[in-house]
């Protein structure tokens, strides 16, 4: 996985709050009137809160299949999430600079804080949790790690370390697609059991699918039928 080290580390280069208040109309219907809203309502909106099937195997196999692979997706999460916030830190602070010169070395003392932060714990990922972190890249920025690569360095060193990465079956250009691939469905099922719980943060992810759909498309009789790669 050392060669996955210098992948991540160019990323970095790379409710509301309103006064609420209740008052009653001539009739004694208590409304309550939201600070900035001219229109009286009889409810606040609620976060949404999904609705989570139960789970269910169909052999000791698969689902410690699926806890190993929840363990992995546990891991690598906070370094996708971490990649999207400071990709998109990293574009809010360059749009203020006014010359490349400036630019090139606010990425690069990014990318340097970065290295001393978290090279340690990179390096000890897995083949497996390097392809998840991958998948995790696409579903929190929108973009494949080599088309990162190729926008904050250049198209030959994305082709370079996509073929090096290769030999360790890690292809930068894998997308998160949960509608097609099962595994990614877990990992998507793992994400929201992990946000309900609190274990993990929640960042609302770059790309679209409806998880109900979703689950709707992958269970089969109401069994999670692993099939981890």
């Amino acid at each position: 996985m050392k060669y996955l080290l210098p992948l991540l580390l160019i990323f970095p280069i790379l409710i509301f709050g309103q006064n609420l208040e209740t008052e009653q109309d001539s009739t004694q219907v208590e409304y309550i009137i939201i600070e900035g809203d001219s229109i009286p309502r009889e409810a606040i909106d609620l976060e949404e809160v999904k609705l989570l099937h139960r789970l269910k195997f169909d052999s000791k196999e698969n689902r410690i299949r699926y806890y190993i692979l929840r363990r992995k997706t546990i891991k690598v999460y906070p370094y996708a999430k971490l990649a999207a916030e400071r990709l998109t830190s990293l574009n809010e602070r360059l749009e203020t600079l006014d010359s490349r010169r400036k630019k090139k070395q606010y990425a690069k003392k990014v990318q340097k804080y970065i290295e001393s932060e978290f090279s340690a714990e990179l390096k000890k990922m897995t083949r497996t949790e390097g392809q998840i972190l991958i998948k995790l890249i696409h579903r929190q920025t929108g973009k494949t790690t080599f088309t990162l690569i190729k926008e904050l360095r250049n198209g030959w060193r994305a082709f370079w370390f996509n073929n090096t990465a290769g030999l360790f079956n890690i292809s930068l250009k894998r997308e998160f697609d949960p509608i097609h691939v099962k595994e990614d469905y877990l990992i998507e099922d793992i994400l929201q059991r992990m946000f309900q719980q609190g274990v993990l943060e929640e960042q609302k992810p770059a790309v679209e699918f409806d998880f109900y759909e979703l689950s709707n498309k992958w269970l089969n009789n109401g069994k999670v039928i692993t099939e981890t790669k």
